[in-house]
């Protein structure tokens, strides 16, 4: 036992299984956040309850079962719940989603076993995705095209139903697009026109050619803009020309304006296959489309685009700012006080909390150097700020400065690696110390590089307390990327997958609702931060192949 314990085995063993049990943790988190949240897109039977309470009141309630729990009786005794016979031991209480939000108040309700008389799963309900209140769920009776109700029944109904909404959905993209792609470079335009005149008046140099010619050019926008406008309010007259009536869960017959309605789908005739079709179709939509109502439905895409376009900018930056500090510390810096106080100094960055980083990008970065662009390069826009208000270029800078010190002792690292013969034999062969590290040392510390990349970027992808003060916000109306000129606009604030996290998941007015979101959300960011690493350690691989004869 002495020579086993002595041989080291024992220390192996428990290495091992403490990397295997590490590895089982992070994948079963893994996997329940997947499941948790890829699970919130698959449709869920709809079911109509016939209740009855202790009272005899009776009630009818259409919703997806969401959550059951075994409630102890007495709990609800002690609540002042009362039964007519006593139920045993526990109560089953299940927590039914029931939407039609405008009508019923609150998107989830708690039922208890108890007051059920019957539960049934009609073939015929509808689901109703919408813009705004939720889904809505119910029996559609007839539809309305123009005002003049068809004379449809049963199939006809669901067909007409169906044509009518792909015409409201098709025609209120066209209208979204013609306000954010046409009226919205009207409206830029006209803001740079604005600043033109602006800045020609405070240089003293707005002639009356000048103004004449200014106001010429946005007389003609505007013109544009009303014919614009004109087209868009047609286009929103004839996406909401038609509509459903519904009956809902009380009864009473409901109409519903068509231009608020996504889709309808009828969830309780579907096979498997249909069911997996619509898993996609909801997955895809969770992915492209923009969020709505506060954030709790809709997509992330201008999320996930925000998270991808800041962690770029930010390898941009930090990565030559990190590479050029370690070749001067470990190439060209002499050994003493002042380069070990540089180096300690440097560790020591990395163990600052973030959100202190935060602070120092909001007080150097956007006040003082956003505020000396604005009054330097744009007088005409103040006091309304141009650089000199939370950005995604802040942003990028701010964390390029967080993951600075990871970068810079990677690069250090694989500076060290490399043998000093192999700088001596490119110096005796006549070249430069300039060209040894550009054509020797670098290639072969790139892999090195890239690893410390790596590490920045899966830092950067996932902080969220720093971007807080420097340019995330709720919901970006504008992406930092667009068709109006200069293309790319590094002042704008940005949505962040992180921050929509947090958002959802603690700010949201329902948080049941919002719940199955977190997860979505999160298992997204994860695999957003996998795809950019694997993107980098392919990089890392290729390079490492490319210069391994570099290394003999």
């Amino acid at each position: 036992m002495g020579k086993w314990v002595k041989s080291g085995s024992p220390w192996i063993w428990m290495t091992g299984g403490a990397v295997s049990i590490s590895l089982i943790a992070v994948l079963g988190l893994l996997l329940l956040i997947a499941w948790r949240g890829l699970s919130y897109f698959w449709p869920a039977d709809i079911y109509q309850w016939q209740l009855e309470d202790n009272n005899g009141v009776k009630s009818t309630l259409i919703g997806e079962i969401y959550d059951r729990e075994e409630v102890p009786t007495e709990r609800l005794i002690s609540a002042g719940h009362q039964f007519n016979e006593h139920p045993g031991e526990f109560v089953t209480r299940y927590l039914v989603k029931t939407g039609n939000r405008e009508f019923v108040g609150l998107d989830f309700r708690w039922i208890l076993a108890t007051d059920i008389v019957s539960r049934e799963k009609p073939t015929d309900i509808a689901m109703l995705e919408r813009t705004k209140n939720g889904n809505f769920y119910g029996y559609p009776v007839a539809v309305i095209e123009n005002g003049e109700r068809l004379p449809l029944s049963g199939e006809q109904i669901e067909i007409a139903l169906e044509e009518h909404i792909d015409r409201a959905v098709t025609i209120g993209e066209q209208a979204l697009k013609l306000q954010k792609s046409e009226i919205g470079s009207v409206n830029y335009a006209l803001e740079r026109l604005r600043l033109k005149e602006r800045g020609y008046e405070l240089d003293g140099k707005l002639t009356p050619e000048r103004k004449a010619e200014l106001d010429a050019q946005a007389e003609k926008l505007n013109q544009d803009y009303l014919v614009m406008e004109k087209d868009l309010f047609a286009l929103r007259d004839q996406a909401a020309r038609d509509s459903v009536i519904i009956r809902d869960m009380r009864g009473e017959e409901v109409t519903l304006k068509l231009d608020s309605v996504l889709d309808v789908s009828y969830v309780n005739r579907m096979n498997s296959f249909d069911k997996v079709v619509h898993w996609f179709v909801g997955l895809g939509r969770f992915v492209s489309h923009d969020p709505r109502e506060a954030n709790t439905e809709g997509g992330v895409f201008p999320a996930i685009f925000g998270t991808v376009f800041m962690v770029m900018l930010m390898a941009v930056i930090v990565t030559p700012f990190g590479v050029i500090a370690a070749i001067y510390l470990h190439e060209y810096a002499k050994k003493g006080p002042i380069t070990k106080m540089i180096r300690i100094a440097v560790i020591n960055l990395a163990g600052v909390p973030s959100i202190v980083y935060g602070v120092f990008g909001l007080g150097f970065f956007v006040y003082m150097l956003g505020g000396s662009l604005d009054q330097l390069f744009y007088p005409e826009a103040l006091p309304s700020p141009t650089f000199g208000s939370p950005g995604v270029i802040w942003s990028a800078l701010t964390l390029a400065i967080l993951t600075l010190p990871v970068v810079i002792v990677s690069t250090e690292e694989g500076l060290s690696r490399i043998p000093s013969a192999v700088r001596q034999g490119s110096l005796a062969l006549g070249a430069t110390k300039f060209e040894t590290l550009w054509r020797i040392v670098i290639p072969m510390a790139s892999p090195a590089i890239m690893t410390g990349l790596i590490l920045a970027v899966a830092r950067a992808a996932g902080e969220v307390a720093p971007l807080m003060l420097v340019g995330v916000v709720k919901l970006a109306p504008t992406l930092p990327i667009d068709m109006n000129f200069p293309f790319i606009h590094l002042e704008r604030k940005f949505m962040h997958l992180g921050f929509h996290i947090y958002d959802v998941g603690f700010q949201s007015p329902n948080v049941e609702a919002a719940r199955p979101l977190v997860y979505a959300t999160s298992f997204l960011l994860v695999s957003v931060i996998v795809t950019l690493n694997l993107t980098v350690i392919s990089v890392r691989n290729h390079l490492r192949e490319k210069f391994r004869s570099l290394e003999h």
